[in-house]
Formats: structure tokens, sequence, C-alpha cells
């Protein structure tokens, strides 16, 4: 079992950018025909100051930061037995390219199925702008399986 004090801490924080690069791959790798997300004056001319960020994008920017799993281990979890299990997102605006980005993370729940033998925790991922405004609300849930359970 998982303890339950973990509730409530607070992970790593850390500062990341999206670059325009890397988002015009992004939008090409999951087919987006959209140019805004591409070309920027099609990006500026949608009133955009450059490239958007995609919605999903910035869970791929949080698995970036420096020891991304590090809760996990400090909650003596074995990562063999993790799997994903859902994630949802609450933007309050569009982020752009080139844009600071600070993502701040708590671990927001922890609970059971099966008797124990599934255990989740559930992640909460505030972003914020360089003038730490609200930009997204992300929140991630991981399943970790008791190899002992059978399950």
């Amino acid at each position: 079992m998982i303890d339950r004090s973990f509730i409530g801490r607070e992970t790593s924080s850390f500062e990341a950018v999206a670059e325009r690069g890397r988002l015009r791959f992004f939008a090409h790798a999951i087919g987006e025909q959209d140019p805004v997300y591409s070309d920027l004056d099609a990006a500026r001319a949608a009133g955009h100051g450059d490239l958007p960020v995609p919605p999903t994008f910035l869970f791929g920017l949080d698995v970036e930061r420096p020891d991304s799993f590090a809760y996990v281990g400090e909650m003596g979890i074995d990562l063999r037995h993790v799997l994903h299990g859902e994630q949802s997102f609450a933007y309050h605006r569009v982020a752009v390219a080139g844009e600071p980005l600070r993502f701040r993370s708590r671990i927001a729940d922890l609970f059971e199925k099966k008797g124990g033998a599934l255990q989740f925790v559930v992640r909460e991922i505030a972003v914020t702008d360089g003038d730490d405004a609200p930009v997204a609300d992300l929140r991630t849930t991981i399943v970790v399986r008791d190899p002992r359970a059978g399950a």
C-alpha cells in the first residue's frame, strides 16, 4: 500500500519553453492539417503571437522535467509495475512558442481498487506563464499493479 501521507506533497517544479521546430514536428507527427500550428504567418493571422502549443503537447514538456519520475521512486513504487491510467487538461488560455512556462505539480490523491491489487496515483500539474498567470491545469493518473496480488 502506498503511504497516503504523500497526498498533497509537491513534486519538483521546472521551467520549459516550447520551441517552434518542436511544435511543427509535433503537429506533423499527429497529422494536424491546420496551418496555424506550423506556419507562423497563419498563426499570427489567426490572432496568436506565435505558433500555438497544441493541447496535448504540455504533457510532453512535463515528462521532460529532470528526473520526471522521481516522485514514483520517492513513494517506493517500482516502475516495472506502473501503467498509464489517464490524463486530462483544463486550459485557461493558449500558450505559444517561445513563451516561458512553469510546471508545478503535486500528488492530489491516492486510492486503490480490487482489494489493493491496483493502486492509483493522481498528480496535478499547474502550468503558468512568466507572470505566474494560469495557462493550464493538467491531471494524470498512474496505476500501480501489485505483482503479489495476481491481478
